[in-house]
């Protein structure tokens, strides 16, 4: 059985087409440059040449295959609202190839876009127009494919995804904790983030294109919602920085663009997900996971880029 993943050399997809190969599949994976394609033909997996954007090479991969895995995405916030709709044309080319067949499609979402402030369910809609938050595209698109018959499954994805490799937010936190001098958190530090590590989110993936029911939002996370507070606490403790609040006022000062997502409460449940795909999550939670001197080893990051981290760390 032959599955297409997109974003298939990414922080998340290249565990996805791990999990896949492990499993006994077949992994057609999409690769934009030579240095991608060795590194998937490296695992093992079969290189199909192309790019979100290049809409005919992703109809091709999927049609050539039994399932799709959609994890890519353009993560700029410099440029957020056509990175989205970039999103939603490709889900429509890969739904479109997919049509009228029992081929599955799992496309990746957040869950960041449902219930703020309470306990996010699989039951629970996006909370925001395209025009509020425009990655409901993404959701918006799977709505439309399910409409004209095609198998799609959204995967919401925690704001942290974490691990080796991660180049997410929890990364962008420790850089600029180094560079401010103090990690920092807004009011009182008590908004949760939902986190789960990405050998977790791809078996979830894995199982997703197994058995994932027509229509389904399935949610990917281990930790339903770890304290903001307890994460800044964690980096300046690793820094040897002060953890200092901020007010509403003063975080957009520190965080700038990311005062949005440092502010973030989205505790959310994953206990439909697991019992409808049997999946459990068995990784280190995410303050484990971060207390570690790996993820504190020295970067250099570069300041033109910040707005480039991923939401769901793909």
């Amino acid at each position: 059985m032959r599955i297409f993943v997109t974003g298939a050399t990414g922080f998340i997809g290249s565990a996805v087409v791990q999990e896949l190969i492990g499993a006994g599949y077949e992994v057609l994976g999409l690769a934009r440059s030579e240095t991608g394609a060795n590194a998937l033909t490296a695992t093992g997996a079969r290189v199909h040449r192309g790019d979100i954007e290049d809409l005919e090479s992703l109809r091709s991969g999927a049609a050539a295959s039994d399932g799709v895995i959609h994890t890519a995405f353009l993560h700029d916030f410099s440029r957020w609202a056509a990175a989205c709709e970039m999103d939603r044309r490709a889900i429509e080319a890969l739904g479109t190839a997919l049509a009228g067949s029992d081929r599955r499609l799992i496309v990746t979402s957040g869950t960041a876009l449902a219930a703020p402030g309470r306990v996010a369910t699989e039951d629970s809609p996006p909370a925001f127009t395209v025009a509020e938050v425009p990655r409901v595209a993404s959701e918006e698109a799977a709505t439309a494919m399910a409409a004209r018959g095609v198998r799609v499954a959204v995967v919401r994805l925690a704001p942290s995804v974490h691990g080796d490799g991660d180049h997410g937010f929890v990364p962008l936190l420790i850089d600029l904790a180094r560079q401010k001098g103090v990690s920092a958190y807004v009011g009182e530090g008590l908004n949760r983030w939902p986190a789960m590590h990405r050998l977790d989110a791809a078996k979830l993936f894995r199982l997703a294109v197994e058995k994932a029911p027509a229509g389904a939002r399935l949610h990917g996370i281990a930790d339903e919602g770890v304290p903001f507070r307890e994460i800044a606490s964690v980096i300046g403790r690793r820094l040897n920085v002060p953890l200092v609040g901020k007010s509403k006022k003063e975080a957009a000062d520190h965080f700038g663009w990311f005062e949005h997502f440092a502010a973030i409460d989205n505790p959310a449940s994953s206990k439909r997900t697991r019992e409808l795909l049997g999946w459990q999550p068995k990784q280190p939670g995410l303050i484990a996971d971060i207390d570690r001197p790996r993820y504190f080893e020295n970067r250099t990051p570069d300041p033109g880029d910040a707005r480039k981290q991923t939401a769901n760390g793909r």
